[in-house]
């Protein structure tokens, strides 16, 4: 096993899509950087995704803004890292259902729009063309953005941290972070490091990292789990992923299935109470999927944010920067956050 150094420029805690992207990033800049994940490279919520990255968010135009640069850092992955990252585009529709949802979405379209979202409304048919499954008799219309991709998050990762080792960054996975010091030193069962900087990326548990070194995120884990329907009975087309506004329900083609999410049981619902939810939901939104059997797919733990924001940005006392809140929604934003970061980090 490596021995880790006595001290390095930057110390990224967590090897997901967020922290392998600050150490890239770090790393390119000329920073002397180690990474430090408890368990294997990309093993948390960047493995338990639906696999897509998207540029619109409703109601969330900063989301978007970070999502936006990340996509065009994506299209230039392999330059920047020499991996080669499949995009296969799908495209991002988000149901309404009522009349309020139609509003919000107006209101909030220029600001949209201003964040380099491609996103416009359109009607019940045209989303009915775009998804054939969608019952355009319970719909009142519907956001559609053309810019949604098919990506595998882990490749993300791989290439990131292939980019990072290329530039001098040193990696350390089943190294979990068990003490911070006032003076930043970083403890682990492997030994500690004096970090110049701590930058946590740690996901589901940077609130826990975060109160090692006495920084309050306040961040609340939630679970996700996706679902695989049967086989279909009939051969479909490739959908686009598909969300009702008011419930969360996602859907997108997943080989010969159709992949779906909608959260997890609340607290005090039972399991069977939630499927029962979900499955009033298709029927009503994708009547050909009315009744068809749902089975567990995979699931994964998300950091989230009181308003699902990402918080970004630096303690303001001592020397210790975050990028933690995604809400399920980091490999949308990674390039972003990576890139935040550095420039957080160089302007000290």
């Amino acid at each position: 096993m490596s021995v880790l150094p006595a001290r390095a420029d930057a110390v990224v805690i967590g090897g997901g899509v967020i922290g392998t992207s600050a150490a890239h990033h770090l790393a390119e800049a000329g920073v002397d950087t180690v990474l430090l994940e408890r368990g294997g490279l990309g093993g948390g919520a960047s493995a338990h995704t639906a696999g897509m990255v998207r540029t619109y968010f409703p109601g969330n135009p900063d989301t978007g803004r970070r999502a936006v640069r990340s996509l065009n850092a994506y299209h230039d992955f392999a330059r920047r890292t020499a991996a080669p990252l499949a995009l296969k585009r799908l495209g991002f529709m988000a149901l309404f259902t009522d009349e309020q949802q139609i509003a919000d979405f107006e209101a909030g379209h220029q600001a949209q729009r201003a964040a380099g979202v491609q996103v416009d409304l359109i009607s019940a048919r045209e989303a009915a063309e775009l998804n054939p499954l969608v019952n355009e008799r319970a719909v009142l219309a519907a956001a559609w953005s053309p810019e949604a991709y098919h990506v595998d998050g882990l490749d993300i990762v791989r290439g990131y941290a292939a980019g990072a080792r290329n530039h001098g960054a040193r990696l350390f996975t089943h190294t979990p972070v068990t003490g911070i010091d006032d003076d930043n030193t970083v403890h682990t069962p492997q030994g500690s490091i004096k970090a110049d900087t701590i930058v946590c990326t740690a996901g589901p548990w940077a609130g826990e990292v975060a109160s090692m070194a006495s920084v309050d995120l306040p961040l609340t884990p939630h679970t996700m789990e996706m679902l695989l329907t049967d086989v279909l009975p009939a051969p479909h087309p490739e959908l686009p992923m598909t969300m009702h506004a008011a419930s969360g329900l996602r859907i997108r083609s997943w080989k010969d299935r159709v992949l779906l999410a909608m959260g997890a049981p609340k607290a005090g619902e039972t399991r069977e109470a939630w499927l029962g939810r979900i499955a009033g939901h298709l029927g009503a939104l994708f009547p050909a999927l009315d009744g068809i059997g749902l089975h567990r797919g995979w699931s994964g733990d998300f950091d989230a944010s009181p308003d699902n924001s990402a918080f970004i940005g630096e303690h303001p006392t001592r020397r210790f920067l975050y990028a933690a809140g995604f809400t399920g929604a980091g490999l949308c934003q990674a390039p972003a956050a990576g890139e935040k970061l550095r420039d957080l980090l160089l302007a000290k």
